[in-house]
């Protein structure tokens, strides 16, 4: 799911937009990444015990608490997040990176190893160039954010109608359209991280922080969906 982040742009010199953009941006992405290392150590930590993947699939209580567990998590850091410390903040983004990868493990019991990693590779490339465009660009992305986030209720309702109709072809087409979805939300988000960065400057470290990983939050979950829609198209299935 996306991640909706303020807009509100205060005015600021060009020495402090240029400081607060290049430090800001680098503190976002650092976040993103480490937790997307967290989500893979900890899916591949599952994957490589039998007894845990065998507790997570068979214990369907256990696997909706994690799911619910997540959903808390993204709710508390989205909705409270000026109200929290930096540490609560930072915990809580990297608990969730944690849940999120021992949920995500059970893809490794519907596609191959290989395949995976296939697919990763692709998203990796997709969103790096999504966000590039996003980061470099003079073009206002908010109406296109403002699309993509429609079709993605869309998508969801879709998807939801889909589980009882069952539809090959349905699946196939939401598919692809998650791929456009989250590869806008992707720049758009990659572009909104800038103004929140120089919004946040004037409330001081505490607020860039929080911030940051509010923004590093977005974008994570922005590559999460875009990888695993690309594996319903990329991934192939364990015989």
């Amino acid at each position: 799911m996306p991640l909706s982040l303020s807009q509100t742009v205060p005015v600021a010199d060009p020495r402090t937009l240029a400081l607060v953009r290049t430090r800001f941006v680098r503190a976002v992405y650092q976040w993103m990444a480490g937790g997307l290392v967290l989500t893979a150590a900890s899916a591949l930590l599952v994957v490589r015990s039998p007894a845990l993947m065998g507790a997570l699939v068979l214990n369907r209580g256990a696997f909706l608490f994690l799911i619910l567990a997540e959903l808390g998590l993204v709710v508390a850091l989205s909705g409270w997040i000026g109200r929290m410390s930096v540490t609560a903040a930072s915990w809580a983004f990297l608990g969730y990176s944690v849940l999120n990868g021992v949920t995500l493990s059970v893809i490794f019991l519907v596609y191959t190893g290989t395949s995976i990693v296939l697919t990763l590779g692709v998203a990796a490339a997709t969103f790096g160039a999504a966000a590039l465009y996003g980061t470099v660009t003079r073009r206002d992305l908010t109406s296109a954010g403002s699309f993509a986030f429609m079709g993605l209720v869309g998508v969801l309702v879709a998807s939801i109608a889909n589980w009882f109709l069952r539809s090959p072809a349905l699946d196939w087409a939401l598919s692809y359209m998650g791929v456009l979805v989250f590869t806008v939300l992707a720049a758009y988000d990659a572009q909104k991280v800038q103004r929140i960065g120089v919004a946040a400057a004037a409330g001081g470290e505490a607020a860039l922080s929080r911030q940051a990983i509010l923004g590093a939050l977005a974008l994570y979950l922005d590559f999460v969906n875009l990888f695993l829609f690309l594996l319903r198209i990329f991934g192939r299935g364990r015989d």
